[in-house]
């Protein structure tokens, strides 16, 4: 039986627009009427435009009649990640500073998915400055997973997956620093891909060169990454790191994609993080589907000695550059936890910035060499299954005490520091019904074949189709962890 037009994926209902089968009024009118059903409980979306998407939808219906067509994006709905400019659209950033602020140009991302046709539905919830794995602050409060409304849907896209995952929209933007992308497309039961550093070019930006932090594209399946993809990348001379390749690369994924590779995993980094069994037992399953499909797969890893010190340099670094003054100014409104995190980079050294940036260099090379052996490198995306929503992050992983917010976190903030594009699948379930997702690096730079290994993983395990249900609230799991 077909899928309701709100879970249909952006591929399919942009052919079915394209062929006069469906119209984006319809299409726009099935997600909003999905949004009014299901985000109350949920929380992702946080300013909602049902007006003006109607309005948008009958302009591009109007268009089309007269021959016209917007791009590969035409008729699509989307609601755009909260901290991503929107041009008389309000942005909070999760909080209380931008509670009221309406940007008067759009970011980059987003002026591109207009040009390509979207609709525009309204924003998706963030933590506080986009900082954390999970999604919650004191603006909006917190967004729940739709397979369990009694836990996290992960950050800090975590409004944008889980609207994904309940069909309120079929492709989101995001971006991501230490996950941002990838731990909620893993709790969420959808795809994230952070791509190389100036794959998908950024403007503005406070720091248009240190690429730790990238914006990429999130969808359910890997054909409608792949499509935002071809949307979003391309060379822009705006962004200092821009590649120059065009995004139209993307647009297609082959079939096959593990036939022949060389796929390594390892469930814990090699040694590094602690993991819990299930997670452990999803990536052992995973390794097991790549080499059914006719991957030659091996236990193995890269040493990840360093990368925590270098992303947290990095990133404190970071933080006070680009926030430092606004904290400063209104630090009634900042969570303690961030304050700290923009303090520690205010006590770095030029010693310690030069430091973290040489590792960050050698974990890049370590990674490049492994892959001259390796396909792809497979992994856990978060060492364990999603927490409770009440919680602000989980203060042990099997026994092992978190030192903060970032301590669970290491699992994708380690392959952050390499540089390498990775990939976060759907790959499975916990015993108490919620999604588990593993993480495919990739080679620097080759996103197209990280695409076609991940739509074979894809298509031979099933897991993106299997939907939340509706309303879906079970009892809270006992766990420790730091409450608000």
């Amino acid at each position: 039986m077909a899928e309701p037009l709100y879970y249909r994926s952006a591929t399919e209902l942009s052919q079915l627009m394209r062929a006069g089968e469906l119209s984006a009024r319809e299409t726009v009118s099935a997600h909003l009427e999905r949004i009014d059903e299901v985000n109350p409980d949920v929380n992702a979306i946080v300013t909602y435009l049902p007006e003006a998407a109607m309005e948008q939808a009958a302009a591009a219906d109007q268009r089309f009649a007269s021959g016209g067509w917007d791009g590969p994006l035409h008729g699509i709905p989307v609601a755009h990640k909260d901290n991503h400019l929107t041009m008389g659209v309000r942005t909070t950033f999760g909080s209380r500073i931008h509670e009221h602020y309406v940007p008067e140009l759009d970011d980059l991302v987003v002026e591109r998915m207009k040009a390509a046709g979207v609709v525009t539905l309204g924003k998706t919830n963030v933590p506080e400055f986009v900082a954390g794995g999970h999604t919650f602050n004191d603006l909006f409060g917190a967004t729940r997973n739709p397979y369990d409304l009694a836990v996290t849907a992960g950050g800090s896209s975590g409004g944008a997956a889980a609207a994904l995952a309940a069909g309120m929209h079929p492709i989101a933007d995001g971006n991501d620093m230490g996950g941002s992308l990838r731990l909620p497309a893993g709790y969420c039961n959808v795809v994230g891909l952070r791509p190389s550093a100036g794959r998908v070019p950024t403007y503005p930006a406070s720091d248009g060169w240190c690429g730790l932090s990238v914006q990429g594209p999130m969808a359910r399946c890997v054909d409608d990454v792949a499509l935002l993809l071809s949307v979003m990348a391309g060379p822009d001379g705006r962004s200092p790191l821009s590649l120059e390749e065009p995004g139209s690369r993307f647009a297609t994924v082959a079939a096959d994609g593990l036939r022949g590779r060389r796929i390594a995993f390892s469930v814990d980094l090699g040694g590094t993080i602690p993991v819990d069994p299930e997670v452990r037992r999803v990536v052992e399953r995973a390794a097991h589907t790549c080499r059914e499909a006719g991957a030659i797969v091996e236990e193995a890893c890269i040493s990840f000695d360093g990368a925590g010190e270098c992303f947290r340099t990095l990133r404190a670094w970071q933080f006070e550059a680009a926030l430092g003054d606004l904290f400063d100014a209104n630090r009634e409104w900042v969570r303690p936890s961030l304050y700290e995190n923009m303090l520690a980079g205010r006590r770095l050294s030029g010693r310690d910035v030069g430091r973290a940036a040489r590792l960050r260099t050698e974990l890049f090379h370590r990674m490049r060499e492994f892959l001259e052996t390796y396909d792809g490198l497979l992994l856990p995306v978060s060492p364990l299954p999603a927490f409770d929503v009440d919680l602000q992050y989980p203060a042990s992983v099997c026994g092992v005490q978190q030192p903060d917010y970032l301590g669970w976190m290491e699992s994708a903030c380690h392959v952050t520091v390499t540089g390498h594009p990775v990939i976060s699948l759907p790959a499975g379930f916990s015993e108490a019904g919620t999604p588990l997702g593993i993480q495919l690096v990739g080679r620097h730079r080759a996103e197209d074949q990280l695409l076609d290994m991940a739509k074979d993983f894809e298509q031979r395990t099933r897991h993106a189709w299997t939907r939340p249900r509706s309303g879906a609230s079970v009892d809270h799991r006992p766990g420790d962890g730091q409450r608000d």
